[in-house]
């Protein structure tokens, strides 16, 4: 009669998979005459599966007949003596016989199983020097915890001769795939499973047993919050004080983790009330909690940083999103803060990083999570074209592209060589590159030999004629070496470039970014506010190409690094608003902008007159509003019962923003400010003074009639006029200079 005990064990290796690697490398030891390491170290996060390879271990030492011991950390004290007494019972020993002394005077092969070995930690020196070493050296010594060896280990050569560690990792997601066949969920569902777990086998167990319960469900990390409790508490068994659970929160949300990155981002307000502490650095020292963060066993340390496990991240971030969202939002205002003040610091390869981390989050939304690689930048370094890199450039895009496509990239890399972005490897290899045509500086001669560039260039034409001192970039090539346009580090530094580009390219109205495979890219796009223009899509060499553009006229990059600020804390299922707060922004000509700027000098004390006058919906306005609305929401968020308070303010959503800077009231406050700053400014330079005092006693502070207030000028009325005349082009240059730069 089969005994439950062999109905466990059947079941747990029917739901085993994966680990081939792990389990090859334990069989060859065995198998092996002599032992090829007489330690195996196995180490991972919790719920990575580690007990359960070791029960695999187990399973098969004892259908080769193989003597094996397992000892369990958790069920015994971390003590000599504790330890000693578990092995003479589970060897069967009497009270006076010596476990050491019968295992050193074993002749054939046996293994010892150490499991959950974080737990007895203050014996590692004792085992290590005072125990395993008396061992027989026909003895395998399995080892399975949360943290590599201690120093201890690594530190002594004759260990490090007969040590073999092995971390453990993740399934993969076709071993990942494979387990949820097995537990018979639907396969619609493997994906955003997988995209949750990332393979951990305790979070794949968890997610099937609730699809075990609930048939019916399509699975969210946000509608279990039991399982993301379970696996929180597999990962960390206790958090020291509220300033560590902000930090290990800190963690999860930006890409990688510094000193300098935690004490600005768990800095407190500057206004404190009652002169509570500035920050929580001088609470506890910022440098103590990193190194807490460094020594958790699913926080991995990277050559830039600390950052967690994928699953350990996902579910911080998903327990924190429950549990606390207002904080969760917090977390990103005080993130997007700090890597802004970077990004004015940084030039560069750090700059593309602290882009990165930038773009980082907005990781939580799906459609931005599949469209970058996250980890650890690459070992790939922007560079300028060099006259070796044309052929293979040139050889990229003929594989990809085709020979048609070559000659149009020939074609501009010999008119436009200095818009040429490569990326190169560690051998100083082009891995890639990135080809931005400038529209506005090509010849007709130019235009007319692509057809993605004539497209553009006529698309303007038609319905986005571009201003003086204005111009347009089509993104004509992108692609990597290896993967075209497929994700990839290198995708992922040029998206980095192209945004670097609009963010510091001055008087940038329009880009253009064509793609081969353009409906994969729709939703990331539209996400960064990119729409399709399908009057430019273009076919060369019989491969089609999709296109998106941008008009950075009605959403500036300061409006659209806002508008980006409301979706960061958006997920998959929730709405994501592209439109910018306000009415949709005008584009007004050079003439039809000298037109408005005169009717608001001519009606500036007239708030009434002013609220139909175009330049409300400028772009200098827009601007104005933002930076307004941003300081209250800055304010607002710096108010805070003390540093450690986590019911910290939330940012207002969209429709507040929409309400704040939608007023009419208050857009003609900015529309008369940026008037007279115009105004004002003319006082800056002895030349301008006398137009200043026209401008100021016709407009700002007028006189009953232009004849009056020539005489309060002292000035005959044929001079104060063409002062005034000269003052009032003096204010539209200014102010058309702010608009379109």
């Amino acid at each position: 009669m089969t005994s439950l005990l062999q109905r466990l064990s059947a079941e747990r290796n029917r739901r085993f998979v994966g680990r081939g690697r792990e389990l090859e490398l334990f069989h060859h030891a065995i198998a092996s005459p002599e032992l090829p390491f007489h330690i195996l170290h196995v180490f991972g996060p919790g719920g990575v599966g580690k007990t359960t390879l070791m029960h695999q271990f187990l399973r098969f030492c004892e259908q080769s007949k193989i003597s094996t011991i397992y000892v369990e950390g958790r069920n015994i004290e971390a003590a000599p003596e504790s330890f000693v007494s578990t092995l003479r019972s589970l060897m069967g020993l009497n009270e006076s016989d010596s476990p050491l002394h019968v295992l050193a005077q074993r002749q054939e092969r046996n293994v010892i199983l150490i499991d959950t070995y974080e737990a007895i930690t203050q014996l590692d020196e004792w085992l290590r020097e005072g125990f395993l070493p008396h061992l027989s050296a026909d003895t395998l010594i399995v080892i399975a915890g949360r943290n590599p060896p201690s120093s201890g280990w690594c530190s002594d050569p004759g260990w490090q001769a007969l040590m073999h560690t092995l971390p453990l990792r993740n399934l993969t997601p076709e071993e990942s795939q494979t387990y949820l066949t097995t537990r018979d969920i639907p396969t619609t569902q493997h994906q955003a499973i997988l995209d949750f777990t990332h393979g951990h086998p305790l979070a794949l167990s968890l997610v099937a047993e609730v699809f075990a319960q609930e048939k019916e469900i399509s699975f969210q990390a946000e509608s279990a919050p039991n399982v993301v409790k379970t696996l929180l508490e597999r990962f960390i068994k206790e958090v020291p004080t509220p300033a560590h659970r902000m930090a290990l929160e800190a963690c999860a949300v930006i890409r990688l983790t510094t000193e300098a990155a935690l004490n600005q981002i768990l800095a407190a307000p500057q206004n404190t009330l009652a002169g509570e502490a500035q920050s929580l650095g001088e609470i506890l020292d910022v440098h103590d909690l990193f190194e807490w963060l460094r020594g958790l066993s699913f926080i991995e340390s990277g050559q830039l940083g600390l950052f967690p496990h994928d699953l350990a991240r996902e579910v911080l971030i998903a327990d924190l999103r429950w549990r606390n969202s207002e904080f969760y939002t917090q977390l990103h205002h005080r993130a997007r803060q700090y890597y802004t003040k970077r990004l004015g610091q940084t030039q560069g390869q750090e700059k593309h990083r602290v882009l990165l981390d930038y773009i980082f989050l907005h990781r939580d939304n799906s459609a931005i999570r599949a469209c970058f690689t996250w980890g650890e930048q690459s070992n790939l370094l922007t560079d300028s074209l060099r006259e070796t890199d044309k052929t293979v450039l040139l050889g990229m895009v003929a594989q990809y592209e085709g020979e048609d496509s070559a000659e149009i990239a020939a074609h501009w890399l010999k008119r436009q060589p200095q818009n040429v972005v490569v990326f190169r490897d560690l051998h100083s290899e082009p891995a890639g590159f990135a080809m931005m045509v400038t529209l506005h500086t090509a010849s007709v001669e130019d235009l007319s030999a692509d057809p993605a560039a004539l497209a553009s260039w006529q698309y303007l034409q038609t319905h986005a004629p571009l201003r003086p001192s204005e111009g347009a970039t089509i993104f004509r090539f992108w692609m990597a070496r290896d993967t075209y346009q497929a994700v990839s580090p290198t995708q992922s530094l040029i998206f980095i470039n192209f945004v670097q580009y609009f963010q510091n390219t001055p008087g940038l109205a329009y880009t253009f970014l064509p793609c081969a495979q353009a409906d994969s890219w729709t939703a990331m796009l539209n996400y960064f506010d990119l729409t399709r223009v399908s009057e430019t899509d273009f076919t060369v060499g019989g491969k089609h190409y999709g296109v998106y553009g941008h008009d950075w006229r009605i959403v500036s990059p300061a409006v659209w690094k806002e508008i980006l600020a409301r979706k960061e804390v958006t997920t998959a299922g929730e709405s994501v608003d592209n439109t910018p707060v306000g009415e949709p922004l005008l584009v007004l000509s050079q003439p039809e902008f000298v037109e408005a700027v005169q009717n608001a000098l001519r009606n500036f004390s007239c708030p009434d007159a002013l609220q139909n006058n175009p330049l409300m919906r400028s772009r200098s306005v827009q601007e104005v509003l933002w930076r307004l609305v941003e300081e209250q929401v800055d304010t607002k968020a710096s108010i805070s019962e003390s540093p450690l308070d986590t019911q910290l303010s939330e940012k207002p959503d969209s429709g507040h923003l929409r309400d704040a800077c939608g007023g009419q009231s208050q857009r003609v406050n900015v529309l008369q400010n940026l008037v007279k700053q115009a105004v004002e400014s003319l006082q800056s330079s002895p030349r301008d003074e006398k137009l200043y005092r026209a401008v100021y006693r016709t407009y700002l502070n007028p006189a009953p009639t232009q004849e009056q207030a020539a005489e309060l000028l002292d000035l005959p009325f044929s001079t104060y006029r063409r002062h005034l005349k000269a003052g009032m082009t003096r204010v539209t240059d200014i102010l058309w200079q702010r608009e379109i730069s």
